[in-house]
């Protein structure tokens, strides 16, 4: 009698196991075709379509949060979330790219579950919202999806507010209700415009605030449509929970079934509901550094070398900050694919001409030819007077149909000292004292 070795044994158990695998698999997928033959279950009866909203993060390129496709498949329980913001610093000449507005995001599928403990980890909000549609609509979602990820369809290029992870997810969901979710939305007036909705997120940080809405320039100011303010995610999230549709059977569907809140966020600040009016706080720093300036140009006769370097160090700082800000500015509004940053008038007043400070800053606190000192206080008077004059104009532009930018912060923020270095107030001063001693 044959007596198999026990590993030949146990080769003869799992090939027989195998066997009766593969048999399993057959009799379920056949059966799961003759009820599709029979009119039965299809594809799409066995998937839940759900949207994953994220709220702000701790890097600025998370600060307006991030949105998701959830697709769970009950024949497989598997959950895949489908992301729509994927990018990488390692990609070559990303910064490059970047600069000139040629950013190369990708789509891409991974394991639902860890990108949500993920969130969760790094404390940011977290909602899941189940939606309601017909088992045909989720089968083609899925099938979007995949042809998405696919390595001739996953990138894309990048746009902040026309083209990003939530207006895919915007267009996914127009495509899930036959179109009418942006026929109620396209045209539909909305809240704010687009810097106001930008504004709502950066206030916690003054220096970004400032920087980042320097170098917006007009178009982002005029008004837009809650279809264009779904740039944002949680504009999509707050949409579809009250959103209802018919389906093509006529029957009037509630879009969300179920929201589910996975996490919220501890000591985050929070986004405002509208933006915050920071014009106020860009003057109160304009005035304080007027009222510095104006100290340094009185103590010009009284303590004339510690006019010389106070005035011309902090002159060629000033110079310095807003000339690299002018620089950036004049950069991204003519050589790059940023069209948000175009036809901007800070270009008036904030521009390269501003570096154009430093030498005459440096010459007057360390020169010692009296010439060359009177000189360079000549040269930094001038050009803070161009400043002075194009921020005077950028106001009258306002005036104009086509022209209105909502610029006023940096308005708040320049003009003050400007006016001290410009030396206007002084001439102004100086020609009533004359006209008084006439009379």
């Amino acid at each position: 009698m044959y007596n198999p070795y026990p590993g030949q044994r146990l080769n003869q158990h799992i090939r027989g196991l195998a066997m009766a695998g593969l048999l399993c698999l057959f009799l379920c997928s056949g059966s799961f075709l003759a009820a599709q033959s029979r009119g039965g279950a299809s594809r799409g009866d066995y998937l839940t379509i759900k949207i994953a909203v994220m709220g702000p993060g701790d890097e600025l390129y998370f600060w307006w949060g991030h949105i998701g496709l959830i697709i769970e498949d009950g024949i497989t329980g598997k959950a895949r979330f489908y992301d729509y913001g994927l990018f990488s610093f390692e990609k070559d000449h990303f910064f490059v790219n970047f600069a000139f507005g040629r950013l190369l995001y990708s789509c891409g599928a991974s394991p639902a579950e860890t990108n949500i403990r993920t969130y969760i980890r790094t404390n940011r909000d977290v909602t899941i919202y189940t939606l309601d549609l017909p088992p045909k609509k989720r089968a083609e979602i899925q099938d979007f999806a995949e042809t998405n990820i696919l390595p001739e369809n996953r990138d894309y290029y990048y746009h902040h507010f026309r083209d990003n992870c939530a207006t895919r997810i915007r267009d996914i969901l127009d495509l899930a209700t036959d179109g009418q979710f942006k026929e109620r939305f396209g045209e539909a007036p909305g809240r704010y415009t687009l810097r106001q909705h930008v504004r709502r997120h950066t206030w916690v940080s003054p220096f970004f605030d400032w920087l980042l809405n320097c170098l917006m320039g007009q178009d982002i100011d005029t008004p837009i449509s809650i279809w264009e303010e779904m740039f944002l995610p949680a504009e999509i999230g707050s949409r579809i929970a009250d959103f209802s549709y018919h389906d093509l059977e006529g029957i009037e569907r509630k879009l969300v079934t179920a929201v589910a809140v996975r996490n919220r966020a501890v000591n985050r600040p929070a986004v405002l509901d509208a933006p915050p009016k920071q014009w106020i706080r860009a003057l109160l720093w304009g005035l304080c550094i007027a009222g510095v300036m104006g100290a340094i140009q009185g103590s010009r006769n009284r303590r004339p070398t510690l006019y010389r370097l106070l005035g011309g160090l902090s002159q060629s700082g000033l110079g310095l900050f807003f000339g690299i800000a002018g620089s950036i500015l004049f950069f991204m509004s003519f050589f790059t694919n940023h069209d948000y940053t175009y036809h901007n008038s800070n270009i008036l007043f904030i521009n390269p001409l501003l570096l154009g400070a430093i030498p005459p800053g440096i010459t007057l606190a360390f020169g010692k030819d009296p010439h060359k000192r009177i000189r360079a206080e000549q040269v930094l008077k001038a050009l803070w007077c161009t400043v002075l004059f194009g921020s005077l104009l950028s106001m009258v532009l306002k005036l104009f149909p086509g022209f209105y930018q909502q610029n006023q912060v940096s308005q708040a923020l320049v003009v003050p000292f400007a006016l001290i270095l410009s030396g206007v107030p002084a001439w102004v001063a100086g020609v009533v004292k004359h006209t008084q001693r006439i009379s």
